[in-house]
C-alpha cells in the first residue's frame, strides 16, 4: 500500500471534508426499524429486557466457544442472553443465531463478540506500530483487512479501537493504542472506526467498533493497570477526552468503559462523566458495555455495597450493557420492584442495544454475518497487507556511519532469541493468528541468505547464559552483527504493568559481551513498549524500532535492513533514557524553572540521567536525506472565527526513494494558563524520490488553539507560534501569527482534523 501524491491529496481532502463533524448521523436508524425497536420493547418482560442487557462469554479467548452446551442455549432461547463474546465461526454462530431467531419467544438476534485488535486470522502489526506509520490510510486499511476477516468468522462487534492516550511505559497496554498524544490519537480513532465499520454498518464486510476505555484509563498511576487515574478536568478535556470525542463522531457504534477511577469515581458507575458529558453533551447515542466484570467490581472500588448497589450505579451512569458479571441480570429486577423510576432507564439501554443490532443489519438478514468458506482459507490478498503495513511501521532510531543498510558482501549474523520467536510476532492480541504461520526474522534472513549465521545467545524468560560463548564466537567472524533485543509477547498487554522496563533477562549481559568484540552492532528493538535503554543502546550505532509486526514480521524487517525499503515510521510516544523518566511528555508545561544541562542550577531536571527522553515524540531517521523550506504563513494576524495557512517545501536530497513525515506543532507562549511547550495540530507523510520537492500546506483554524476552562472551549487573542519539522525536537523552520480576538470553540481542540493540500 504505496501512497502517491494522488492519494496523498485525496486523503487531505477527505480529512478537510470531515469538517465540521457529521458522523453521530451514522447511528440513525430508519422509521421500520424503530417502530419495529419500540414494539419489542413493548412486548419484552423486565426479565427478557434484562437479559438484552446482558453479554456472557461463550468460551474462553484460547477456547472460543467451549461453553455453547445446552444449557447456554437453553438461555438463549428464553431471551436471557443479549449478546455473547470469545465467540467465532460462520457455521457454529449461524446456529447459535438460529435459536436465537428461530427458537426464542421475539426472535430477537444476538450480537457476537471478540476482541479483534489488529487482525484476525491475519496478524497485523500491533496498534503501536501501525501508530508510528503516522498514516490514517494505513490504520483504516488495517482495521478493514481485519473486520472483513472477522465478518467471515459470523462475528458482528470488535472491541477495538483502544484510543488511550499513554504516557506512561510502564503501562502494558501501551502496546494496544496510538502513543501519547491526543491529535495523533484522533486521528488513529477515527481511521480505525471508519475501517472497521466502513460507511454503512449493514452492507460490506465490516463490524461495529468499539471505542475504549472511556475515562483516563491510560493514566493509571505508576502505569499500574486497573488502578486510579487522578488528573485535572484541564488534562482530562484537552488530552484524554479528544480520541473519544473524534472517535464519536465517526459514528463508533459503541463505547467501553474504563475498569479504573478517577479521582475516586469509578467510570463504570460515572453519571456525570457518561451519562451526562458522553451522552448529553456530546450526544453520544451508540451502545456503551462495560469492561469485563466492571459492574460487580464497583464493590471493590468502594462506591457499592453490592451487585444490586452496583448494577444501579452503572444503569445510571447509561452503561447499556453489563459484560460477564450478571449483575444486571440477576440484580437490576429486584432494584426495580424497590425503584420503579430506574424502568425508563433499562428502556432507554435496551433500545440502544436493538439500535445497535439494526445498525448492523440483524433484523433484516440475521444470517448477514458469516462465510465458511472464505473462513477456512487464509486469505492470501492480506498477506502483502500485512508485510506492507509492517514495513511503513519500522522507526530508524539510530544510524551513525551508516551501517545501514547492509551492503553487498558483508558478512552478517544474527543474534538474538527474538528473532526466532514466531509467537512474539503475534504480539498481545492474536485473534486467530497462528504462530507456525508467521514468517521470523531469523527464517527472513536465511531464506535470502542475508546472514551467515544464528545464535540466540540468551531469552526472556531464563537466567541461562550457556548460550553467550556462540553468540560472541559468531560475532567475532563477522562484519556486522545483527541484534534482536527486546521483550516477548507476554511482556505487554492487560495487566502487564512492569516497574522496570528495561530489557528482561540476562540480555544485558549479552550486549556487554558483544560490544566487547568491537564489531558493528544493528539493535533490532522487538517490544509492545517504549523501553529504557540508553545505557544498552550506548555505543550501538544502528537500532530500528520494530514493536511487533505481526505474520509477515521477518520479511518487512528484511526488506529495511537490506535496503530495499528505506524506514518512514515516526515514533508515536516518546522512548525514555530509563523507567525512571515516566510518565513523560514532549508537550509538557514550562515551569519556572526549566530544565538546565548545568547541575549547579536547581531546575526541573534529574541530576541522574540527562535531560528529555532518548528518542523524541515523532523522531524517525531515513536512508535519505529532508531539506526544509522556510515556513510560510498567509497572513499576520487572524480572527477568531478566521483560518491560518502554513506552508513549507520539503525536498528529497538523498540518493534513495524515502518517505517523510511533515509535522505541525504549535505554541501559545502567553495565554490566560501555562500552555505546553509543543502541540502536535497536523502531520503528512510523503512520499518522494530522490531529488523531488513537494509543497505542503495545513489550514489551521483558531478553534484548534482553543484552551479548556470553566467548561468551555476559550479562543484567547495573542501571540501563536508555529513550527514544523521532522519530529517534535527536530524542528526545521518556525513563524508567528497573532489571533485578533475572543472566540468560543465546539469541539475538544485536539479532536480536529487540520486540513492540508498537497503540491
Amino acid at each position: 500500500m504505496n501512497l502517491d501524491r494522488r492519494s496523498v491529496v485525496a486523503a487531505g481532502a477527505l480529512l478537510a471534508a470531515s469538517m465540521p463533524f457529521a458522523g453521530l448521523a451514522r447511528a440513525e436508524i430508519g422509521p421500520d426499524h424503530k417502530a419495529k425497536i419500540k414494539g419489542l420493547i413493548r412486548q419484552m418482560t423486565l426479565a427478557e429486557k434484562l437479559g438484552q442487557m446482558t453479554q456472557i462469554p461463550g468460551g474462553r479467548q484460547k477456547a472460543l466457544n467451549s461453553r455453547l452446551d445446552a444449557t447456554m442455549l437453553d438461555r438463549v432461547r428464553k431471551g436471557e442472553v443479549g449478546s455473547f463474546l470469545h465467540v467465532a465461526g460462520a457455521d457454529a454462530l449461524r446456529e447459535l443465531q438460529r435459536v436465537a431467531v428461530e427458537e426464542g419467544r421475539l426472535k430477537i438476534p444476538l450480537l457476537f463478540a471478540m476482541d479483534v485488535i489488529h487482525g484476525f486470522r491475519t496478524t497485523l502489526p500491533v496498534p503501536i506500530a501501525l501508530a508510528s506509520t503516522w498514516d490514517p490510510e494505513a490504520m483504516k486499511l488495517a482495521a478493514r483487512t481485519a473486520a472483513e476477516e472477522a465478518w467471515a468468522a459470523g462475528l458482528h462487534w470488535t472491541f477495538a479501537p483502544m484510543v488511550d492516550i499513554a504516557r506512561d511505559a510502564r503501562w502494558g497496554r501501551v502496546v494496544e493504542g496510538a502513543g501519547e498524544d491526543p491529535y495523533l490519537g484522533s486521528r488513529m480513532a477515527v481511521a480505525q472506526v471508519e475501517g472497521f465499520q466502513g460507511g454503512d454498518l449493514a452492507k460490506g464486510r465490516r463490524v461495529m467498533a468499539c471505542a475504549k476505555h472511556f475515562g483516563a484509563y491510560g493514566a493509571a498511576v505508576g502505569g499500574r493497570d486497573y488502578d486510579s487515574a487522578d488528573v485535572s478536568e484541564r488534562t482530562l478535556a484537552e488530552v484524554n477526552m479528544p480520541p473519544f470525542y473524534a472517535a464519536a463522531r465517526a459514528g463508533a457504534g459503541s463505547f467501553m468503559t474504563a475498569f479504573n477511577d478517577i479521582a475516586g469515581v469509578p467510570t463504570t458507575g460515572n453519571a456525570d462523566l457518561v451519562r451526562h458529558q458522553l451522552r448529553e453533551q456530546w450526544g453520544y447515542q451508540g451502545l456503551i458495555v462495560s469492561d469485563w466484570n466492571a459492574v460487580k467490581e464497583l464493590i471493590a472500588h468502594g462506591v457499592a455495597a453490592d451487585q444490586k448497589e452496583a448494577a444501579v450505579l452503572a444503569l445510571k451512569a447509561s452503561v447499556d450493557m453489563d459484560m460477564t458479571s450478571n449483575s444486571y441480570a440477576e440484580h437490576l429486577g429486584s432494584a426495580v420492584a424497590e425503584d420503579k423510576s430506574l424502568l425508563p432507564l433499562i428502556d432507554e439501554a435496551v433500545e440502544r442495544i436493538l439500535t445497535a443490532k439494526a445498525r448492523l443489519g440483524l433484523f433484516d438478514d440475521p444470517y448477514g454475518f458469516g462465510d465458511p468458506v472464505a473462513e477456512k482459507a487464509v486469505p492470501a490478498k492480506n498477506r502483502p497487507i500485512a508485510r506492507d503495513l509492517a514495513k511503513r511501521a519500522m522507526v530508524l532510531l539510530r544510524n551513525e556511519g551508516d551501517v545501514l543498510p547492509l551492503r553487498l558482501g558483508q558478512k552478517v549474523v544474527l543474534i538474538g532469541a527474538l528473532a526466532d520467536d514466531a509467537m512474539s510476532t503475534l504480539g498481545s492480541w492474536r485473534a486467530r493468528g497462528q504462530a507456525e504461520e508467521a514468517v521470523t526474522l531469523r527464517a527472513a534472513l536465511e531464506q535470502g541468505n542475508v546472514i551467515t549465521g544464528y545464535a540466540p545467545g540468551v531469552t526472556t524468560r531464563s537466567d541461562d547464559v550457556s548460550g553467550i560463548p556462540a553468540a560472541v564466537a559468531l560475532a567475532r567472524e563477522a562484519d556486522v552483527v545483527l541484534l534482536a533485543i527486546g521483550e516477548d509477547y507476554d511482556f505487554s498487554g492487560e495487566a502487564r504493568s512492569y516497574a522496570d522496563i528495561g530489557l528482561p533477562g540476562p540480555q544485558e549481559a549479552l550486549i556487554a559481551v558483544l560490544k566487547a568484540t568491537g564489531k558493528p552492532i544493528v539493535a533490532i528493538l522487538m517490544n509492545g513498549r517504549p523501553l529504557g535503554l540508553e545505557k544498552d543502546l550506548a555505543g550501538i550505532p544502528a537500532v530500528l524500532e520494530t514493536w511487533y509486526l505481526g505474520l509477515e514480521s521477518g520479511p518487512a524487517i528484511a526488506h529495511v535492513l537490506t535496503g530495499e525499503v528505506s524506514p518512514g515510521g515516526k515514533l508515536p510516544i516518546g522512548i525514555p533514557r530509563h523507567g525512571g523518566q515516566t510518565p513523560m511528555t514532549y508537550a509538557h508545561v514550562p515551569t519556572g524553572r526549566p530544565a538546565n544541562a548545568d547541575l549547579l542550577i536547581d531546575s526541573a531536571r534529574y541530576h541522574d540521567t540527562a535531560i528529555g527522553p532518548l528518542f523524541p515524540f515523532g523522531h524517525g531517521l531515513s536512508y535519505a536525506r529532508f531539506d526544509y523550506g522556510a515556513v510560510t504563513l498567509g497572513a499576520e494576524a487572524v480572527p477568531a472565527n478566521g483560518s491560518q495557512t502554513i506552508g513549507v517545501t520539503v525536498t528529497n536530497s538523498g540518493k534513495v526513494a524515502a518517505d517523510e513525515v511533515v509535522q505541525l506543532y504549535i505554541h501559545d507562549p502567553v495565554a490566560s494558563v501555562a500552555r505546553p511547550v509543543k502541540e502536535l495540530r497536523g502531520f503528512v507523510r510523503l512520499s518522494l524520490k530522490p531529488g523531488e520537492s513537494r509543497r505542503v500546506t495545513f489550514t489551521l483554524t483558531p478553534d484548534q488553539l482553543a484552551i479548556w476552562h470553566a467548561g468551555k472551549w476559550l479562543i484567547e487573542p495573542g501571540l501563536i507560534e508555529v513550527m514544523v519539522g521532522s519530529s517534535s525536537e527536530d524542528i526545521r523552520g518556525k513563524a508567528s501569527f497573532r489571533v485578533t480576538g475572543r472566540g468560543e470553540g465546539k469541539h475538544p481542540a485536539a479532536s480536529i482534523p487540520t486540513k492540508f493540500e498537497v503540491a
